[in-house]
């Protein structure tokens, strides 16, 4: 088995995650908690890593803000739409891309970073944790790791209320992959796990898509994005919405 290469979806995939009302609900909620943790380090310009960070949405953010990326991805199609992206940008963009997977990171080639960024990438690879944890040694001491990953138990939660039973009684297994249907989901317990193992803990967390993905199709008239961006934000970072989330998202800090 392989990890995912988006290189055939590139165009897809951008459309698809940023380009949505659920990609602006991703987008919102990954700024508000970065916003809320980096304010740690006072306005410090930082060395920010974004590993498997496709076309960099979160990273271009972070680099008009004056910090320094290096955006690594197995996608050479999604690098490409970097480029175009960073070229086309009004502000200089200190970005620096690497055309690699990222289990082969490492600090002896590109030093130690203030924060990494590893966004929807853990449930496309085959072995999420060992990628993971090589990645926590490439923080420095104080650094924070921003870990967002597909929750496996909203995915089941979603197929119950949609009466896809036989799918869950399968466990969730499905003989033909769906092009962006992730291919190993994680649980947040299982994540959590290794997080402990990393001896690291958790300094912010919050679901990601807590109401957008269980909403009836037939909607009240005064329904307004807006309302419900405003929802999303404020229901985020509480139980059981957090657990309810189609992705989760864990910023980490090592305990020391």
């Amino acid at each position: 088995m392989q990890d995912k290469n988006f290189d055939k979806l590139a165009s897809k995939f951008s459309k698809n995650i940023y380009g949505t009302p659920k990609g602006e609900i991703r987008a919102q909620i990954l700024w508000r908690d970065l916003t809320q943790v980096l304010s740690q380090f006072n306005g410090k310009k930082l060395r920010i890593l974004d590993a498997g960070g496709g076309f960099g949405f979160i990273s271009q953010k972070l680099a008009k803000l004056g910090h320094e990326i290096v955006l690594c991805d197995i996608s050479q199609e999604m690098l490409k739409l970097a480029q175009q992206q960073i070229d086309d940008s009004e502000h200089k963009l200190s970005i620096h891309l690497v055309h690699k997977p990222i289990q082969e990171l490492s600090s002896a080639e590109f030093g130690q970073f203030d924060l990494i960024l590893c966004h929807a990438v853990a449930e496309w690879l085959v072995d999420a944790e060992s990628s993971l944890e090589n990645l926590t040694h490439m923080l420095k001491q104080d650094g924070l790791f921003s870990l967002m990953f597909y929750n496996k138990e909203a995915m089941r939660f979603h197929n119950l209320v949609s009466g896809n039973f036989d799918y869950v009684a399968a466990g969730l297994k499905v003989k033909k992959k769906i092009g962006l249907t992730p291919t190993h989901p994680l649980y947040i317990e299982q994540v959590r796990g290794w997080v402990d193992k990393w001896q690291m803990e958790v300094i912010c967390q919050s679901g990601v898509r807590v109401i957008n993905d269980y909403l009836k199709t037939h909607q009240p008239p005064n329904f307004e994005f807006s309302k419900l961006l405003a929802m999303e934000l404020e229901y985020s970072q509480r139980e059981p919405y957090i657990s309810l989330g189609r992705y989760v998202h864990f910023v980490l800090q090592s305990k020391h």
